[in-house]
């Protein structure tokens, strides 16, 4: 029944930011996909008996992958598998259910926002029991492992079917086929207003929202269509397709731009909306305003309390390093903390778990809170909408409020994208040997006042991250950040992040990129970034 496998190991396997990411002909390799696995149950202890959740975003292999994994976890001992049917669970959706039903821990097969199919993006990625992607400390051992690794155990056992609801026994083991929305869905009742929002669309606010071919599909269709009484077709491309329907789907004014445009015309949609292929990116849009996902997250911390399950207020805010200051300005006026952390989710883990942060955010279209362990894109949609309704105004309206009140912050970010990656490496190596001789430069009318690479000493466990983005600081609050992708399966991405702030109303009106135009050209000049990747312009632009 059950059978050891010999094999030998890889030595490509290091987890990124978001757990292991590589073309699906590279996981289709005899047993490597096998050999993540058991180099995960091999990385962790005290796991026999226990829940495992298991479920991903529907792209291609992602079944495949999942009866793997099933069969693995029969082997290794554990009491039971949750599975949502049809192999479909948005990751925040998993880690609703990791932590409601206080599972183990969770693999979730997800690429995110990369593209699917039958040679693009495939990902493993294991998350703890707080619901949360995995720490370092376990990533690390996972790879460590992996490296070593010879031998694995399976169930010697036919597929489980995952198209039917109900519970089956596999080696011993029991698997539950769960219906992957309605935990979800229920979860957003409990913190949103619903009534509410069914009130707002019901006075005839068009809402639009573009699930890209990917797994909120059938998510967005029951919370928007079925709870809160949008029209039918409000739900755009709610089919899971293996191939998100040939879409990259990333929600940005690119990959999205229909939406956008759709929104932006004269009878289109008054809110806009879209999500990734795993569920935990957004994109939000209204009539004559793109809300940058900076924006978003300093907007939604300072109309939190609107929103049921947030009324009695927030604990604090913590953003990613390369997201915008906006953030900042909303913490400091509620007399909160705030919390500047590395990019990736897992370190806002610790400080949600230490009840020091409520919401946080990405500059990546990733936002979320402390109601599950990963971003949330439909949450993040669903706040939005508790917003308007609660406000009674639109997207541009409470977005150019805010900018009164707070100030703005112009914001963007250019990525270059599978970019060689010797390239790259030796970019950031000669960025870094300039570091210390930045400060007090002047660049046009800016002045450098500091620079350095950013590390990150986590005030909860006391590690240190370091290496995680290069800062160059300017007087008056602008800045330029130039950091490596963790994301990409193919070269490298550099992204480089560009930001000012402007306190004057007056000024608020300026094209964002016009606005920005000296930090980006100040960006190029000291990272040399056209002549060493040998590119004129971003791949793309947000």
């Amino acid at each position: 029944m059950i059978k050891t496998v010999h094999t030998a190991p890889y030595q490509d396997q290091k987890p990124g930011t978001s757990g292991l990411r590589k073309k699906v002909p590279v996981f289709a390799q005899e047993n490597y996909a096998e050999n993540f696995i058991q180099s995960i149950f091999d990385s962790l202890e005290g796991f026999e008996g226990k829940t495992l959740v298991i479920g991903g975003d529907g792209r291609y292999y992602n079944r495949e992958v999942i009866q793997k994994a099933i069969k693995m976890a029969a082997a290794a001992g554990f009491g039971k598998v949750m599975v949502g049917k049809g192999g479909i669970l948005s990751t925040p959706a998993a880690s609703n259910i990791i932590r409601k039903y206080h599972a183990f821990g969770g693999i979730i097969l997800s690429a995110s926002h990369n593209p699917g199919g039958p040679t693009e993006d495939f990902g493993i990625k294991y998350n703890i029991g707080n619901g949360g992607p995995a720490p370092e400390k376990i990533t690390d051992a996972i790879f460590t492992r992996s490296k070593v690794i010879d031998t694995y155990k399976i169930a010697d056992v036919a597929d489980v079917d995952l198209d039917a609801l109900g519970s089956f026994k596999v080696a011993g083991m029991q698997v539950e086929v769960i219906d992957p929305v309605a935990d979800y869905a229920d979860l957003m009742e409990q913190l949103f207003d619903f009534p509410a929002i069914r009130a707002l669309i019901a006075s005839g606010v068009h809402v639009a929202m573009d699930s890209m071919g990917a797994v909120t599909g059938p998510y967005a269709k029951e919370i928007f269509e079925e709870r809160l009484g949008a029209p039918e077709g409000s739900v755009r491309n709610f089919t899971p397709l293996p191939d998100f329907g040939g879409h990259h789907p990333d929600p940005n004014l690119v990959h999205a731009k229909d939406l956008y445009d759709d929104v932006m015309s004269k009878d289109g949609p008054h809110f806009g909306a879209a999500s990734d292929g795993d569920g935990d990116r957004n994109m939000i849009v209204g009539k004559g305003m793109f809300v940058t996902p900076s924006d978003s997250l300093a907007i939604i911390a300072a109309n939190a309390t609107v929103a049921p399950g947030y009324a009695k207020g927030i604990a604090g805010i913590a953003r990613s390093m390369p997201t915008s200051a906006a953030a900042d300005r909303v913490a400091e006026k509620l007399g909160i903390g705030m919390y500047e952390t590395p990019t990736g989710w897992k370190f806002f883990g610790n400080l949600m778990d230490a009840g020091k942060v409520t919401v946080c955010g990405e500059e990546s279209f990733g936002t979320g809170s402390d109601h599950v362990r990963e971003k949330d894109g439909l949450w993040a949609i669903l706040f939005w909408l508790n917003i308007m309704a609660a406000r009674n105004e639109g997207v541009a309206e409470i977005v150019r409020k805010h900018w009164a009140e707070y100030g703005r912050n112009y914001y963007s970010r250019h990525d270059y994208e599978e970019v060689n990656t010797e390239a790259a490496n030796n970019l950031m190596a000669a960025l870094r040997e300039k570091l210390a001789t930045l400060p007090g430069k002047t660049f046009g009318s800016l002045k450098v006042s500091a620079a350095d690479d950013f590390a990150y000493h986590d005030p909860i466990d006391g590690s240190v991250s370091k290496n995680q983005g290069i800062r160059i600081l300017f007087e008056g609050g602008s800045r330029i950040v130039l950091r490596l992708s963790g994301t990409g399966t193919s070269g490298a991405t550099i992204r480089v992040y560009v930001e000012r702030y402007e306190p004057d109303p007056a000024k608020h009106g300026i094209d964002t990129q016009e606005a920005l135009a000296d930090l980006i050209a100040i960006a190029d000049e000291i990272s040399e970034l056209k002549k060493r990747t040998g590119r004129d312009k971003p791949s793309v632009i947000t």
